[in-house]
């Protein structure tokens, strides 16, 4: 949200400069993300003199340059080399002078001095569009003779200067979406800096006055009708005829331009302006468009087409609201306009609407068509409805103040449901129980004057509030308090020299410990740490065999249509972050993300509770892709691959305790990898890892490879030993390695040669590994060939040949009965 320092201060007397407004807006809870310095031109044309040309000759060396001679007020003449065709003497012209700096666009360049065919140049006679006042560059600017030289161009000019505030606004806080808003927290936190010290005279807004609003006569009376009173509580509107829809003044530019609106005519600047002023969103109807000269609020039937402001043509449902003339629909209310709806050069007449929508019907509405407007976004999360009719008069007199013409109907103002006023109790115990100090009686009732909350029978006990219908969000007793203690001000609290703690038992392994280790072995070994949104774009799991999409946590009311679902995987969120960065020239990528993913349980009746219809899972993915190392000349240029991704996991689990040799592991049965390993604890799939398949990688127009591995951590976590001992006491005795060439069938891996070993010798077979593979020539169909080698250590004494070959002879038996395994 962008407020203006000088729009503010229209409203409230307020003298403090921008930084120090900004501290205290942050402190009251409206949190200054950015404090930018505005100029209605870019550099303020500083530097920029009005001047007066003395002299004027033909360059002798150039036909269309000129030499001049300018007076600048400083009692020099500056010699300027011109090239504009209309530079003549006597002319009061725009000076940019020596060390000035001139934009265009986004460039910029300075004045220096300078010879121009061998003639000095000391400054710049400016054309319109080189100081930012047009885009003419037929000549120079020339002025009103009456212009006095020597005065800035910024003077001369009127240029504007404001300081813009980029507030952080929280969703809740609709009450702040204007300047009116925003000057209302400013006045209640300044009464309370007032009040404590020793001054209790109240402040006073000064807003623009409506009450001299009348209609000029009623030759233009468009009644209105509601048809769904729930979807619309009350609709106002009034017309104007006469009026000449035209560029809008500098000053109503400025302030549109200040606060980032592009001004676009007076009609549609002046709704634009009304809504950041008060926060009430008006819409501007050409009336002479207005068939049958009447407006119906209503629902139009499912599936009845509608053709928007930006030309595209949307499908009504039955519950979007439509503000519609005799015959057909003119504008999604609350929403966006219609193609035929709007004003342009030719209208002389409008019909000027301001309404109360209810916040659901415009939410879902607006969600739905995927339409986020700055009406949509206020009404949605509710305004004030007590604003419609001042906000309408407003716009209306502000239209025959800029626009002429005359206002020609009385407003008509339908619905007029009462808006009852929340009314809450509060005690005097849990306002200092939860802000934490006692701020007395008359300051509670000070500040909660000062943000106008009416307040009802004041007792020894506490006191009862009814709540501005603006604040949408005020509705318990907790948040009447939050609203004392932000103005109150957050760091007038002082700390607690003491604070109060239970101690609870920890349970072992600690599982916040667990994830530490993880994360630093991960970050150690050059693994970044990513954090994917939850919500992700449920067409990934209705495009993949891999997920049920019945499972899909879907979300009522997405923010998008790329949000519409809980994640069933960590897989595509990091995806999603592998291509951003390498869309960045950011390749060579390791990334991890612990992260839970949802599931929708089936079978479960909607009387059941949430944990039985839904399960989630914490998980831990692993991402491997490009260079294996980063690119240097004393690395090799080796692309990461399986193996690399399996180590790390690996080695991770020797980290925490454990082995990857007590997992049952098979291939992968997902389809989105191309090959992988699956890995099993007593049926139990804990974890996979893989080759990402390329129809998957295409999707997201990923071109390199990418290795992916899946831990669900909570079925992992339950194998980690708590009591398991980290030390022991280095070997005495060699060990002995024995190598062995086994041909085997193209079945068998790796994972059931070393079962094997282990299950036949458990005593002194410390490791095995394998460290060649072999296929093709000399090597029939269907086999291949093994080099494993064999690690035996005994740890009470040295091993002998004899019990040696006694060892690995028992192993060759058992690989050629169970293998059919031939010794090579």
């Amino acid at each position: 949200m962008t407020i203006s320092y000088n729009w503010l201060k229209d409203y409230l007397e307020i003298n403090l400069d921008p930084e120090a407004l900004s501290k205290l807006l942050t402190d009251c809870g409206l949190e200054v993300e950015g404090l930018q310095h505005w100029q209605s031109v870019k550099g303020g044309m500083e530097g920029i003199v009005i001047g007066e040309v003395k002299t004027c000759e033909k360059h002798p060396d150039a036909d269309r340059l000129s030499v001049t001679t300018v007076d600048v007020g400083t009692g020099d003449l500056l010699p300027i080399v011109c090239g504009a065709p209309n530079v003549a003497v006597g002319q009061k012209v725009v000076v940019a002078t020596v060390g000035t700096t001139l934009y265009s666009g986004d460039e910029s360049f300075v004045i220096k001095k300078a010879k121009l065919r061998g003639q000095p140049s000391e400054g710049m006679i400016c054309a319109e569009d080189e100081i930012g006042l047009g885009t003419s560059h037929e000549g120079i600017m020339v002025l009103d003779p009456n212009a006095k030289v020597g005065t800035p161009a910024a003077e001369y000019f009127e240029i504007t200067e404001d300081y813009i505030f980029e507030i952080g606004l929280t969703p809740n806080r609709t009450d702040a979406m204007s300047h009116i808003g925003v000057a209302r927290d400013i006045k209640a936190v300044l009464e309370n800096i007032d009040f404590q010290s020793g001054n209790k005279q109240n402040r006073e807004l000064h807003l623009p006055e409506v009450d001299d609003f009348k209609p000029d006569n009623t030759n233009l009376d468009i009644p209105v009708v509601i048809e769904n009173p729930e979807a619309c509580p009350r609709y106002l509107g009034v017309t104007l005829s006469g009026l000449e829809v035209k560029e809008s003044p500098d000053w109503l530019k400025n302030r549109l331009n200040a606060i980032g609106l592009r001004p676009i005519n007076n009609i549609v600047d002046i709704t634009n302006y009304v809504l950041h002023e008060t926060g009430q969103p008006l819409h501007a109807f050409d009336a002479d468009e207005i068939t049958g000269n009447k407006v119906v609020v209503k629902k139009m039937a499912e599936g009845t087409t509608f053709t928007t402001l930006d030309e595209i043509e949307r499908k009504l449902t039955a519950n979007d609201l439509m503000i519609c003339n005799t015959e057909e629909g003119m504008c999604i209310g609350g929403v966006f306009g219609g193609i035929k709806s709007g004003v342009t050069e030719k209208t002389k007449n409008i019909f000027l609407e301001s309404a109360y929508f209810d916040p659901v019907h415009v939410r879902k509405t607006s969600k739905h068509h995927d339409l986020q407007t700055d009406a949509s976004f206020r009404f949605e999360r509710g305004v004030d409805p007590e604003m419609t009719m001042y906000a309408l008069k407003r716009a209306a007199m502000m239209m025959k103040e800029i626009a002429g013409g005359t206002i020609s109907s009385e407003i008509k103002d339908e619905g007029k449901k009462p808006f009852e006023k929340v009314r809450l109790d509060l005690t005097w115990k849990n306002i200092s129980r939860l802000i934490g100090k006692e701020l007395g009686k008359e300051t509670i009732e000070n500040i909660l004057k000062s943000l106008e909350f009416e307040i009802h029978d004041v007792n020894e006990n506490g006191l009862t509030v009814s709540v501005p219908l603006y604040r949408v969000d005020v509705t318990r007793e907790a948040d009447v308090i939050e609203e004392i203690l932000r103005v109150y001000g957050y760091n007038n609290i002082e700390i607690p020299s003491h604070q109060n703690s239970s101690v609870a038992p920890i349970t072992k392994p600690e599982p916040e410990k667990i994830r530490r280790i993880t994360f630093d072995f991960l970050s150690n070994n050059g693994f970044n740490e990513i954090m994917n949104n939850s919500l992700t774009k449920g067409i990934y799991y209705e495009n993949s065999d891999d997920f049920d999409t019945e499972a899909s946590v879907q979300i009522l009311n997405p923010l998008s249509r790329d949000l519409n679902v809980m994640r069933q995987s960590l897989l595509f969120g990091g995806l999603e972050s592998i291509i951003y960065n390498q869309n960045r020239k950011n390749a060579d990528l390791k990334f991890f993300e612990f992260g839970t993913v949802y599931l929708k349980n089936k079978g479960v009746s909607k009387e059941q509770s949430v944990t039985k219809k839904y399960t989630e899972v914490y998980r831990l993915a692993l991402f491997s892709t490009g260079r294996n190392l980063k690119e240097s000349w004393n690395t090799e240029d080796k692309s990461t691959d399986f193996f690399d991704l399996k180590a790390i996991l690996t080695n991770l689990l020797k980290k925490l305790g454990l082995s990857i040799s007590a997992f049952d592991l098979k291939p992968t049965t997902k389809k989105y990898f191309t090959q992988g390993l699956e890995a099993a604890f007593k049926g139990k799939s804990i974890f996979e890892i893989g080759q990402v398949a390329d129809q998957v990688l295409e999707q997201f127009e990923i071109k390199l490879d990418v290795y992916y591995a899946d831990v669900n951590w909570d079925e992992f976590f339950k194998l980690l030993d708590p009591e398991k001992t980290g030390f022991s006491e280095l070997p005495k005795f060699p060990e002995v390695r024995r190598d062995l060439a086994l041909l085997i069938d193209q079945s068998v891996n790796f994972s059931t040669i070393e079962k094997l070993a282990f299950d036949t010798e458990q005593r002194i077979l410390k490791n095995v590994n394998l460290f060649d593979v072999y296929e093709g020539k000399n090597i029939e169909p269907g086999k291949k060939s093994y080099a494993v080698s064999f690690i035996l250590q005994d740890k009470e004494k040295t091993l002998t040949d004899k019990v040696i070959d006694k060892v690995m002879n028992r192993i060759m038996k058992v690989f050629q009965e169970e293998l059919k395994a031939t010794i090579r």
